[in-house]
């Protein structure tokens, strides 16, 4: 059954967004956040102080697209507001793992008494931080806050070993405000 689906985001104050042919724009405290949306059977209109996300005899797809599209243009007003921060505890019960940033990438040493060197990359326009056996990860951007969080719990994961001995790693306690 087709009908007429409208989702309304409301643009709050000291947040500028623009939508030019389904690239959405939001801007404010010195951040920036741009995307780009495939529009294929809804459209994207921005009034005064709202965005609306609409479309005519809409299909049950159409609807999802539509609740989808709506929820990443708010989290990107969201995090033009206030960053998403990720909380990552590094666990070691054999031997001691040593963790830095080094650019673009996070380097894991001594992981299980290894002598390669584990690798994680950070996603760009995310911050890492390395407190003692704590790393936070925070970003304007939603999708690479969690990516480079995961990428990071991903260069501990252990393959053939029995997880309740060896529970070394790191791992993510905290994603975006919701303790795990």
């Amino acid at each position: 059954m087709k009908q007429d689906i409208e989702k309304i985001i409301e643009i709050p104050e000291g947040v500028e967004v623009s939508v030019n042919e389904g690239e959405v724009i939001v801007k404010g405290n010195g951040k920036e956040a741009k995307r780009k949306f495939d529009l294929k059977n809804f459209k994207i209109e921005k009034t005064d102080n709202m965005i609306k996300v609409f479309a005519k005899k809409a299909t049950k797809r159409e609807g999802k697209m539509i609740g989808t599209v709506s929820s990443h243009i708010k989290n990107m007003i969201s995090g033009i507001k206030e960053d998403f921060i990720y909380k990552l505890e590094i666990v070691n019960v054999h031997f001691p793992m040593n963790v830095k940033v080094e650019g673009d990438k996070i380097i894991i040493k001594n992981f299980l008494g290894e002598k390669i060197e584990r690798i994680a990359k950070v996603l760009p326009k995310v911050k890492v931080e390395v407190k003692g056996n704590q790393i936070i990860v925070s970003s304007h951007e939603k999708e690479s806050a969690g990516q480079t969080a995961a990428n990071i719990e991903k260069a501990t994961n252990l393959k053939g070993k029995d997880r309740r001995i060896y529970q070394d790693g790191i791992y993510i306690v905290s994603r975006a405000g919701k303790e795990i």
